[in-house]
């Protein structure tokens, strides 16, 4: 995203959302790699939920995370 973060109001939203909440984060590393979220089921159940972040501060919702983590099956011995 590197510049383009800068000027997307959707990214200045979840600054502000998250410094109204007291989260202030280390401000360390290079700053331009967004995350995501991967819910793995086990053997071949694959990929459960994946959430990439589309900008700076876009959250997974943690109802479909529990809800993906609920649908794991244990594995056959």
């Amino acid at each position: 995203m590197m510049m383009s973060g800068f000027f997307r109001i959707g990214v200045w939203q979840n600054f502000f959302r998250a410094w109204r909440s007291g989260y202030s984060g280390n401000l360390e590393g290079e700053g331009f790699t967004l995350g995501g979220v991967y819910v793995i089921g086990a053997g071949r159940q694959g990929v459960l939920l994946e959430h990439r972040e589309k900008e700076f501060g876009d959250k997974v919702s943690l109802p479909s995370v529990l809800e993906a983590a609920e649908k794991i099956k244990p594995q056959a011995s």
